[in-house]
């Protein structure tokens, strides 16, 4: 049985990384709050002092960072990967990070002998839990062949999408398209009720027609109980938004519902409400 590094056990990467154990993978593990590797040090993983001591320890490692100076610092920083990286030995990077970044820890990862894959995920802390995640992997091919039993236990589907930079750019789509939905879905809800509709009217109908999805009917039961656990935080996907316009802005892409979102999300963490669920953004809103 293969051993695996796992580097970053927030909300998700500690559900990641329970699968793997689950799975009967070795996996050594290293979180910056040290409490957080708890519960995976009692289903049988292993906790090391530095990103560094995971490293060596396997010969792939896993990464799940918050942000780009979170990816950069646990690359770069003192004990960090590129201190135990050579000789072939791998790492995925599943952070969303934008492109520039990815590259940047790619071409660091490789100049050192090593091999890098990036593996951003589409899925939140459910799909994290029940290893269905959607995940975007571009990079080394010989890693995401050394990769993909780890990889299958995470998610559902894994996509290898060619050379680095297009996992990123496919992530940062994909969110920027579900945050302007949620926002949007907020505005009808915020709208409808203020003009006399019912909540549970409004998401009947539009489940029952060409809008019906996943992330409505998820979402909508939720804030209907005012419930905001967070499955998401909004604050990761203001970054997200940022970076896709960042994105825009280089390709000379105009986003202008993007644009609107963001200014939406953007409120909302204003308001304190970075740290709960995405779907917060309702109370930006109403």
């Amino acid at each position: 049985m293969q051993k695996f590094g796992f580097i970053g056990l927030g909300i998700m990467g500690s559900a990641m990384a329970a699968n793997l154990v689950r799975a009967g993978f070795e996996v050594a593990v290293w979180n910056r709050s040290p409490g957080k590797a708890v519960e995976l040090v009692a289903l049988g993983a292993k906790r090391l002092e530095t990103p560094q001591a995971v490293v060596e320890s396997c010969q792939v490692t896993f990464a799940m960072l918050a942000d780009p100076a979170a990816a950069e610092a646990v690359c770069f920083g003192k004990y960090g990967v590129l201190d135990a990286v050579g000789h072939g030995k791998g790492y995925v990077d599943m952070s969303t990070v934008d492109a520039a970044t990815s590259r940047k820890i790619a071409a660091a990862i490789t100049a050192k002998g090593g091999r890098f894959l990036e593996a951003p995920v589409s899925g939140s802390r459910k799909p994290a839990e029940e290893g269905t995640l959607v995940i975007l992997t571009a990079g080394d091919r010989s890693l995401y062949d050394e990769a993909l039993p780890g990889l299958e236990r995470m998610g559902k589907k894994v996509l290898f999408l060619g050379e680095v930079g297009n996992g990123a750019n496919m992530k940062l789509v994909v969110n920027m398209v579900m945050g302007g939905m949620m926002a949007a879905f907020c505005e009808g809800l915020a709208l409808g009720t203020k003009q006399g509709l019912t909540t549970a009217d409004i998401l009947d109908v539009l489940d029952a027609g060409a809008m019906a999805n996943p992330m409505f009917r998820l979402k909508g039961g939720a804030v209907t109980r005012g419930d905001f656990s967070v499955a998401f935080p909004l604050k990761h996907m203001q970054k997200d938004l940022r970076l896709a316009i960042a994105l825009g802005d280089q390709a000379g892409q105009p986003l202008f519902t993007t644009a609107a979102a963001n200014e939406a999300f953007k409120r909302a963490k204003a308001l304190g409400f970075g740290e709960e669920d995405f779907s917060a953004v309702l109370k930006a809103i109403t």
